[in-house]
């Protein structure tokens, strides 16, 4: 989702709806340098290895809330070289929208712009057996119905 009004604090006012501040949705791929992700350097913290440059591409467009006012009853692909690794909905997250919106204002201002990642579903190359790990040169898609699809061709750094 993308933030269209400040907000702070919004599980303090439970009456106080947190969709009013969403300006609209969008796809992103939400990348990860899984070698990076339990090493000693990067503090053992999942955040680092979803921090490098050119990471967590987003659009092509941002769908307004007033098409979507219902953001849970979306569903979402995800192919990599065509080939289906995750399919699910957006009622399967483990914190709805309203919820993510909630925590992540706590004792800050989410700011007109700000983009927020739902997560990530089942069906990740990390767990797969044999390794499904992303290679030099996958293509990546992802689908979210009524917003659009992003590609993404992976280009590792030499």
């Amino acid at each position: 989702m993308v933030i269209g009004k400040s907000c702070k604090n919004l599980d303090k006012n439970l009456d106080d709806d947190p969709l009013n501040y969403v300006l609209g949705y969008t796809v992103g791929n939400d990348v990860s340098a899984r070698d990076w992700q339990n090493q000693k350097l990067a503090g053992m913290q999942h955040g680092y290895s979803k921090s490098f440059d050119k990471f967590a591409p987003i659009g092509p467009s941002i769908v307004s809330k007033e098409v979507i006012p219902d953001p849970s009853k979306l569903h979402m692909t995800t192919k990599v070289n065509a080939e289906q690794r995750q399919k699910t909905g957006t009622d399967d997250l483990l914190f709805d929208v309203r919820a993510i919106i909630r925590h992540l204002s706590r004792g800050k201002t989410l700011r007109p712009g700000c983009v927020i990642m739902t997560g990530t579903p089942s069906g990740v190359g990390w767990f797969m057996k044999p390794s499904g790990l992303l290679k030099d040169n996958d293509v990546v898609e992802i689908e979210i119905t009524q917003i659009g699809s992003i590609k993404n061709k992976m280009v590792f750094n030499r």
